[in-house]
C-alpha cells in the first residue's frame, strides 16, 4: 500500500470516502482476477454514528472495525447477501467505508459468471451485496490486509465531480439528511439507486401491524 492511501485510510472514513471514488479494488482467485473501479461508497463513523455497527461499542462481530486501518470488514445481511467494507481510522477508532457499487474493469467475464442474472455489464457490482459476488469476496475474507491479502485496494486519481447523500435503508437517526455520507460518481450507470429506509411490518396475533426496523446497509 503506498504512503498516499495508508495516510488516508488512517484518517475517518467521512473524510476517505469521497477521495477513495475512482480506486481500485482487485480480488485475485484460482478462477482469475476481478477488479472494479469503485462508484459508490458509504462511510460509518463508530462511536459517533447511529447507523454504525461500532456505535455500541466493540464485539466479537464488529472487532475488525477496531483494528488497523487497511483491513477489510465483512458481514452478512439479510442472511444471504456479504457487504464489505474498507477500514480506517486509527487502530482503536473504529470507522469504515461500505463500498456499494462499482465498474468492473478487469475479469468480466469471471464477474459475468458470477452475476449471471445480471441483466447488463453495469449491473454486475450494482449494490454493496453483488459488489462481494463479483468480487468473489465472502466472510471469511474478514480482517484481509488490503496491502498484502489476495484483496488489493489502489488508490486511483481523485473524481472530480462527488455528489453525496443520505444513506441507503439505513434506519433511524442515522437514516437522515444529518448524515450525508453516501457518496458516488454522478451520472455513472453502476451506482445503486437511492432507497429510503421502510420499516417491515408484521401481523401480531390480535391482528396488529407493528413496526420492525431493520439496517440494510450498515457499514
Amino acid at each position: 500500500m503506498d504512503a498516499a492511501l495508508a495516510e488516508l485510510l488512517a484518517g475517518d472514513a467521512v473524510t476517505a470516502a469521497p477521495r477513495l471514488l475512482g480506486s481500485l479494488l482487485s480480488v485475485d482467485s484460482p478462477e482469475g482476477r476481478v477488479s472494479i473501479r469503485i462508484t459508490e461508497l458509504e462511510a460509518y463513523h463508530g462511536a459517533a454514528d447511529p447507523g454504525s455497527h461500532a456505535f455500541r461499542g466493540q464485539t466479537r462481530r464488529n472487532a475488525v472495525m477496531f483494528g488497523p486501518p487497511g483491513h477489510l470488514y465483512t458481514y452478512f445481511t439479510y442472511g444471504m447477501h456479504t457487504c464489505c467494507n474498507i477500514v480506517c481510522s486509527p487502530e482503536g477508532v473504529a470507522s469504515g467505508c461500505l463500498i456499494r457499487a462499482g465498474e468492473v474493469v478487469e475479469g468480466l467475464n469471471l464477474a459475468r459468471a458470477r452475476r449471471h442474472t445480471s441483466r447488463s455489464d453495469a449491473d454486475l457490482a450494482r449494490g454493496p451485496g453483488r459488489v462481494c459476488v463479483a468480487l468473489g469476496v465472502t466472510l471469511d475474507d474478514g480482517g484481509a490486509d488490503l496491502a498484502t491479502s489476495r484483496i488489493r485496494l489502489t488508490l486511483g486519481e481523485q473524481v472530480p465531480d462527488v455528489a453525496t447523500g443520505p444513506r441507503t435503508g439505513v434506519s433511524g437517526p442515522g437514516g437522515t439528511e444529518e448524515f450525508p455520507w453516501r457518496f458516488w460518481v454522478p451520472g455513472d450507470p453502476t451506482v445503486s439507486p437511492y432507497k429510503r429506509h421502510v420499516p417491515k411490518t408484521r401481523s401480531t396475533v390480535a391482528g396488529r401491524a407493528t413496526n420492525v426496523p431493520r439496517n440494510t446497509s450498515d457499514g
